[in-house]
């Protein structure tokens, strides 16, 4: 660059000349030229500044304060002076604009980090020249920006002398930490902890590790930690700047701090297993994988670093954690150690995958299924399990219920007390893995001997809840448990067997569906998920046309987030479209118990201009297509990221493979991943949104939402009828109920009400005008409702709360829906 050459030359030309007024104008003109970016060859120019001698520098710097002062000087300017100035009065006696320099190091604290080309470490440089120590804000900074991978040497040694504090503030979790840890002992711990920037400890960092507990004691810094651990993720004690085009970095943990956190894990490791360790380490997998908008998971390094030191527990507490986070987690980059994890152990122990899955639950202290009580002097607590919950209660001396918790239970058995809290909070957590895991056994055609079955499900103290809510078969004989037994469709007991597999309505005759569902009812079981009254889609008529693949969830425009984190939950791997020049592959869902690979093909849709995508470039929403079946190993499809045509990519000369035809899938195959996408398009698609009546952005998609919104039923719509039609006699507000068609109608004081049963939209007289209702995001009014047949059917609690409230419509207080009605 010409600018280089002649800025170089022009320092010793005014150095010479002795015009340093001059130089300094030359200099600011330098860095507005390169907006403050001193990187490249520009590093070139400030050198050459540090070889003057040290009265040139001492003019220089006098005439960059004049700059900085002058009326003509701009923030940019003033902002260049204060670097320079650092650079060029370097061991120079005098202390140069201290205040102002003061004021910049405050506004660089709030940021996330700054550009290594801004050179910014000078100003830092020439504070501690002083004699006085950073703030810690203005350390935390430094440390970020220095973590960077094109840091220049300079600000990465900066960075490394700045030893104080331990931790960077800002985040509560450290913060507590430094407060907690005044003694050189402590001090020494978290600074090792700071050192975990690989993967894995080496056998070094681990003799360190170990030194350093010996000193403190292992319960102590146990104890110690754990609190710490159960504030990682709380909101930022002060937040940070965020440029508009920046990801909101508020939300993510300071990287600075994250080594540390995965030095605390791997040093938890090292400790003697303890529950409230696993438990703990299980907590930070979680947080550590939420969702930050623009930058994914929150850190997915703390998170593999926490399932490392769970693996490398020994007990049941630990393998039971492991299990339940296979079951939760969805992260591909965490996926893969938990599953290495759990197959390491399965090995170890001579069993398979699903086994060690089955056998890592614990009872949590339960002593009979769904139920334990625990005598705390002259109270008994009982921890009973409640469709997905436990719930922890109390009864006195003389037996009676009691509404708090005793005070002598609080005084004289506090430890207890924590213990069965902990555990209910275990169990909550383990039941939703569990009946999540449950869900997907119906394509992993499994089957247990009889004994390992009610072992292992039916009278496990924990899963057996949710077992005893379900169907199986038994050597081919449809059963349900009730009244303390299996029992048949006659209630007969059925008290011994072979072979056990989970039922599936499909390959049973409707007849016989619709009476399981009777005796379910007749019996009051919730199921924890459909089953008696899973959908069943068969082959229609286009789909036997088309013949390869299947069109009935095409056309749809899904919101791409939802549709990525659901589809994780269900087993299918998918890769975000994002606004680029490249290829993904379809969502698919590998079936290896069955050699086949499901494929739906989807592809971004930002709009005619692209003004429908994320500021780190992923489309807002998704179009769909087809539906198709390949054999497992067959070559990868993949399409263009914008949107084109799929083709197979053929490598190492193979050939491409067919599509397979639709009516040579297993029908509980078809039947299984059908319901997988209508769940998807029943949840992500954007015609379910009652705010987007106005067609959304530019009106571009008010077709489609009114065709959706109260449109056909979809499969799990028409399940949804049918409930409805058995449901509603029962309802209080069964007389202003009728079921029409695709709708719901409810005849309110001021007009009658049309609910779509698909997607919970309303239309109400006199001129189906459209009313909208946004629900609340965890709706409660289906508990209103009494017996319901299973649990999990969101949109059934949303068109049921719809129906509470406006059968008394002339009690709505809301003025959004009163300025409509």
């Amino acid at each position: 660059m010409p600018y280089i050459q002649t800025y170089k030359e022009l320092i010793a030309q005014r150095v010479a000349e002795g015009d340093t007024g001059a130089l300094a104008v030359d200099m600011l003109k330098a860095a507005a030229i390169n907006n403050g970016n001193w990187t490249g060859r520009w590093t070139q120019v400030l050198d050459r500044l540090r070889e003057l001698p040290a009265d040139a520098r001492k003019a220089l710097a006098d005439a960059l304060v004049e700059e900085y002062h002058a009326d003509r000087a701009g923030p940019d300017a003033r902002g260049n002076a204060l670097t320079l100035l650092g650079i060029v009065a370097r061991d120079l006696p005098e202390d140069f604009l201290s205040t102002e320099r003061l004021k910049k190091l405050d506004e660089l604290s709030r940021q996330h980090s700054f550009w290594h080309g801004s050179s910014y470490e000078a100003l830092a440089e020439a504070e501690l020249a002083t004699g006085r120590d950073l703030a810690p804000a203005v350390v935390a900074v430094i440390r970020r920006s220095a973590m960077d991978t094109y840091s220049p040497a300079s600000l990465t040694r900066l960075a490394a002398r700045l030893t104080t504090p331990a931790l960077n503030v800002g985040e509560e979790w450290a913060e507590q930490a430094l407060r907690d840890t005044a003694d050189p002992d402590w001090q020494a711990l978290l600074a090792h902890a700071a050192t975990a920037t690989a993967a894995r400890p080496t056998p070094q960092w681990n003799d360190r590790a170990a030194a350093l507990i010996d000193a403190l004691g292992a319960d102590r810094i146990r104890e110690t930690i754990l609190p710490w651990l159960a504030l990682v993720g709380r909101p930022r004690t002060f937040p940070l700047d965020r440029a508009a085009h920046q990801p909101d970095h508020n939300h993510a943990y300071d990287p600075y701090n994250a080594n540390a956190l995965r030095g605390l894990t791997w040093i938890l490791a090292l400790l003697p297993p303890h529950p409230d360790t696993t438990r703990a380490l299980g907590a930070l997998v979680d947080t550590s994988l939420k969702k930050v908008a623009g930058l994914g998971p929150r850190n997915p390094k703390v998170a593999n670093a926490a399932v490392n030191a769970l693996a490398r527990l020994d007990g049941e507490s630990a393998l039971a954690e492991l299990a339940r986070l296979a079951t939760r987690v969805t992260f591909k980059g965490t996926l893969k150690p938990l599953n290495t994890a759990l197959d390491t152990r399965a090995e170890a122990m001579g069993l398979s995958r699903e086994e060690i899955e089955e056998l890592a639950v614990p009872a949590y202290g339960l002593t009979e299924v769904g139920r334990a009580e625990h005598r705390l002097g002259d109270v008994t607590a009982l921890i009973e399990i409640h469709r997905t919950r436990a719930l922890l209660t109390w009864r006195n001396a003389a037996g009676k219920p009691v509404k708090t918790v005793p005070a002598s239970v609080r005084r004289d058995h506090a430890d207890d007390l924590k213990d069965l809290k902990a555990a209910a909070k275990d169990i909550d957590r383990m039941l939703s893995a569990q009946s999540e895991r449950l869900d997907r056994q119906f394509l992993a055609r499994r089957t247990w001997p009889y004994a390992a079955w009610r072992e292992r499900y039916l009278d496990h103290p924990l899963v057996g809840t949710l077992a005893r809510r379900l169907l199986w078969t038994v050597d081919g004989t449809t059963v349900g448990h009730a009244d303390g037994a299996l029992r048949t469709l006659t209630d007969d007991p059925v008290e011994d067997g072979r072979e056990v597999r989970l039922w599936h309505p499909v390959g049973h005759d409707p007849a016989e569906i619709v009476a399981w569902r009777d005796w379910l009812e007749r019996h009051a079981i919730t199921q924890p998920f459909k089953q008696a009254h899973r959908e069943v889609y068969l082959l229609t008529d286009a789909e036997r046309t088309t013949a390869t693949y299947s069109n009935r969830f095409a056309a749809h425009f899904l919101r791409q987030h939802q549709f990525h984190s659901l589809a994780a939950v269900r087993g299918w791997h998918n890769k975000l479209r994002l606004s680029v020049d490249d290829e993904a592959p379809p969502a698919v869902r590998e079936l290896p118990q069955w050699g086949l690979r499901a494929e739906y093909w989807i592809e971004g849709d930002g709009g005619e201009d692209y003004e429908d995508i994320t500021e780190s470039g992923s489309f807002l929403r998704l179009r769909t297509d087809q539906v198709r079946f390949y054999p497992i190993d067959a070559p990868e499809n993949s399409a263009h990221c914008c949107g084109g045509e799929y083709h197979m990519w053929l490598r190492d000369g193979r050939d491409p493979v067919d599509p397979l035809p639709l009516d040579s899938v297993p029908p509980l195959v078809l039947s299984e991943v059908l319901r997988d996408v209508d769940l998807f398009v029943g949840v992500a698609s954007v015609g379910n949104d009652p705010t987007w009546q106005d067609g959304g952005p530019s009106g571009r998609f008010r077709e489609y939402w009114t065709s959706y919104g109260f449109g056909e039923l979809t499969q799990s719509a028409e399940t949804r009828r049918v409930l409805l039609e058995r449901l509603i006699p029962r309802l209080a507000i069964a007389d202003r109920c009728t079921l029409e068609g695709r709708f719901l109608h409810i005849k309110g004081e001021r007009h009658t009400y049309k609910i779509h049963l698909g997607s919970g939209n309303i239309l109400m007289t006199p001129n189906d005008q459209y009313l909208c209702i946004v629900p609340k995001s965890t709706p409660g009014s289906a508990t209103q409702t009494g017996y319901l047949p299973y649990e999990g059917d969101r949109m059934l609690a949303v068109i049921l709360s719809k129906a509470m409230l406006l059968a008394d419509d002339t009690r709505i207080t809301d003025p959004t829906i009163l300025s409509q009605l």
